[in-house]
């Protein structure tokens, strides 16, 4: 059957997460979405599906999709303007070039849209090569990236063993807050590897999205209001708690704070009784030691992804 070619839209997002579930469970991501999930996707600040997109299928069936992103904000030390490609090939369908083709086509088109956004700084194409035996690796390393980062899941059951008390310096996360949190996360993520600071619009994005959690966000704050700490949570699998985002600002640290605010999200999604399980992710060479955070307050590793990147001559 001759492949159609075509991108994504609000009318594919059915098929779109029907691929993505398959991908999950066969190349061991498990990284579930729901289809009101990915139609926000399509809807992201910065994001075109007819330019930035690609989906590919045999008949009725979606069979490989791409996304582009190439966020505004350049990386905190390098000053990269990063672009991304992610997507994936019905297990059916490997083998045939389209996963070469959906490259060819998305590369060229990030260079493009990095340049003008961020006329002048060098460019990096970055892409995920899932775990280990994740088929897309040699694939990219014929491409020329190479591994230049590995991020661990790590999990813990709910209730679990028994949590510390709760630390007084710590708040439920409340909207008035919002603003305050997301500077206090481009402070804490300025030396942390690839990231660049996060606008508003992708800020308020991810906190409106369907996946955010308010009840289980917590904050520590100062006494004159300013965000020291924080995590956020997500949730995309029934009785799963995902926690997005943990951060203490440079100049809290050393202060306990970071596990007091995992603490308190990981008491309130144990007293609510709605997960069995919660997760997060680390990069394996966090420099502030997040791995052993973790794993103090119960959490095991349970997979390991690894990014690879090009870095394009100027």
């Amino acid at each position: 059957m001759a492949l159609r070619w075509s991108t994504l839209d609000p009318e594919s997002v059915t098929a779109w997460a029907e691929l993505t579930n398959l991908l999950a469970r066969v190349d061991g991501t498990e990284e579930f979405y729901d289809a009101e999930d990915l139609a926000e996707e399509l809807t992201e600040h910065g994001f075109s599906p007819a330019s930035d997109s690609l989906a590919v299928w045999a008949g009725e069936m979606l069979v490989a999709y791409a996304q582009l992103r190439v966020p505004t904000s350049l990386t905190h030390a390098e000053g990269y303007a990063r672009v991304s490609i992610g997507g994936g090939v019905h297990p059916d369908y490997r083998g045939q070039g389209i996963a070469s083709e959906m490259f060819d086509r998305m590369e060229p088109r990030g260079e493009a849209l990095a340049q003008e956004r961020h006329p002048g700084a060098p460019i990096q194409l970055r892409a995920s090569g899932g775990v280990e035996s994740d088929p897309v690796r040699p694939l990219l390393t014929e491409r020329g990236y190479e591994p230049v980062r590995y991020f661990t899941a790590m999990e813990r059951p709910l209730p679990g063993a028994d949590l510390p008390a709760l630390d007084s310096r710590v708040v439920p996360f409340t909207p008035d807050l919002a603003e305050a949190t997301r500077l206090a996360h481009n402070d804490a993520f300025a030396s942390h590897w690839g990231s660049g600071p996060v606008t508003p619009e992708h800020w308020r994005q991810m906190r409106e999205g369907r996946s955010f959690r308010t009840a289980f966000s917590r904050v520590a704050l100062a006494e004159d209001g300013e965000v020291l700490a924080y995590t956020t949570a997500q949730q995309w699998v029934d009785r799963e708690l995902y926690i997005g985002l943990v951060g203490t600002r440079t100049a809290a640290r050393g202060r306990g704070l970071a596990r007091a605010v995992l603490n308190a999200s990981l008491v309130a999604a144990a007293d609510s009784g709605e997960f069995d399980l919660v997760e997060l992710e680390v990069d394996s060479a966090n420099p502030q030691g997040a791995g052993a955070l973790y794993a103090s307050l119960g959490f095991e590793p349970v997979r390991t992804t690894a990014v690879f990147a090009r870095l394009l001559p100027r």
